[in-house]
């Protein structure tokens, strides 16, 4: 009962996200259903889950595609409550992000947005090029009281696949800015964000640097810097020389005599120790004097890190980066745990694309067919959105109530460590295993409660009998 009522009072939070009382009751409904639901089979999931009746299959589609369902603004409140919820990981004053992309797979040949994506991985399992969506999304770093870190995701958005308008293209790395932006701006603290190597460009470090913000990157093996030009004795005319001698850096690993010798600060490493060197050069694409951090580790070998914020010492940069990883794991919980990008929404009057094609471009296409390529692009984004606030709710039962969660857990694993933070999927066991009770207790009657229950299969729900 406890968890479930710390679900609800969490989801209450959200409700400035809706113009209409109805529509936040359905989007209730759906957050949580997304949490417990047996399968991941779309949105005739969300009606087995709940044990809805048939004939709400349709409302539950109107909810994705209405325009009383507000994005930016869920967005703002999710973020606004995951604030409130975690502690948040701070370095150096500073709060942390982590963003990344992630790729889904998507046959449908009537999907705004789907196009040809390569997949760059050492797995030999995965295809080299997908049909699918390609989203970027910007999640919170936050700390639990047994020292394990969590990725909680706060936006995911589909970045490329439409050209709308020719003459305002914006790659990948701009629209990646805005949504780090867009979190910032709701926030509003100065934050790093910490991302791989693709993300270390001026495209993204100056936008960031103008607003108060800082990146955390790796940089590439290749990189090239310069050493601050010498002041001159006797000042001549023009403008003054900025930078020096030029630095491989990958020619500064062979200086060992250079290197400190210190425990490893990745995250979960014991027993470790790397050498490292820290250097504060200037990096022509942006300017500005950066520092470069290199790693020796014993086992993983060298690495060149990237931080715009020189107020960070080496150790800092060393543990946010190796905190990057965590993203990935809140990735695979919300492919393979939550379904948070298995919606399956087709747009009828769209001409099917042909299997390997790039972008589909409705430039010039008539002002009707615009409009309802957006609509379903922000139906889209509203299942995905919906999704990050259920795993994020999930991930804050797990750190904030962790007890409770395994007292709940009416399973078994091969590995039950119940002195660590239970898992996403242990938290949608253990809530799946209490609905049904928390539905039929009469000790507190809400709306929310009253809503389900009105639209449920009533004779199919377990111990309605003994209830009655």
């Amino acid at each position: 009962m406890k968890l479930w009522r710390e679900w609800f009072r969490c989801v209450h939070q959200l409700r400035s996200a809706c113009s209409r009382q109805r529509t936040f009751l359905w989007m209730a409904l759906v957050i949580t259903t997304m949490a417990i639901r047996p399968d991941l089979l779309g949105v005739t999931s969300f009606v087995r889950g709940a044990l809805l009746r048939p004939l709400h299959y349709h409302a539950l589609l109107n909810l994705f595609h209405s325009s009383a369902l507000a994005l930016p603004l869920l967005t703002e409140a999710w973020v606004k409550l995951a604030i409130r919820l975690f502690k948040v990981v701070t370095v150096g004053g500073y709060l942390a992000f982590v963003a990344d992309g992630l790729k889904i797979p998507k046959e449908g040949k009537k999907m705004p947005g789907v196009k040809s994506l390569h997949q760059e991985s050492g797995n030999n399992s995965k295809a080299e090029f997908i049909m699918g969506h390609s989203f970027q999304v910007v999640s919170l770093l936050v700390d639990s009281p047994c020292g394990q870190v969590f990725a909680v995701p706060l936006i995911s958005r589909i970045c490329e696949g439409l050209v709308m308008n020719r003459k305002k293209r914006r790659s990948l790395l701009d629209k990646l800015v805005d949504l780090f932006l867009e979190i910032t701006r709701i926030v509003n603290l100065p934050s790093i964000l910490v991302a791989d190597a693709y993300y270390g460009s001026r495209k993204v470090i100056m936008p960031l640097l103008a607003a108060g913000h800082h990146l955390v990157t790796r940089a590439r093996i290749n990189a090239v810097a310069y050493k601050p030009a010498p002041h001159p004795k006797v000042k001549k005319r023009g403008r003054p020389k900025k930078y020096g001698a030029k630095v491989k850096m990958k020619n500064l690993f062979k200086a060992w005599h250079t290197f400190v010798e210190a425990p490893s600060p990745v995250y979960a490493e014991e027993g470790v120790t790397i050498r490292y060197r820290e250097v504060d050069l200037l990096w022509r694409p942006v300017g500005h004097l950066v520092r470069f951090v290199l790693v020796k580790h014993p086992t993983r070998g060298s690495i060149i890190l990237m931080s715009t914020c020189l107020t960070l010492d080496a150790l800092e940069i060393i543990k946010l980066y190796g905190l990057r990883f965590k993203i990935e794991v809140s990735f695979k919980q919300a492919v393979h745990t939550l379904g948070a990008y298995a919606y399956h929404f087709w747009m009828k009057p769209m001409k099917p694309i042909k299997r390997c094609s790039g972008d589909q471009n409705v430039v010039g296409k008539p002002e009707e067919y615009r409009r309802a390529v957006e609509r379903k692009m922000d139906a889209y984004h509203r299942y995905v959105q919906i999704g990050c606030i259920a795993q994020g709710l999930l991930q804050h039962l797990a750190i904030n109530f962790k007890d409770e969660v395994w007292a709940k857990f009416r399973s078994w694993l091969r590995t039950m460590r119940k002195d660590l933070v239970p898992s996403e999927m242990v938290v949608a066991k253990a809530l799946e295993s209490g609905f049904f009770e928390f539905l039929l207790d009469r000790s507190t009657e809400t709306e929310m409660k009253k809503f389900i229950l009105d639209r449920i299969q009533c004779d199919n729900i377990p111990g309605m009998k003994m209830a009655g």
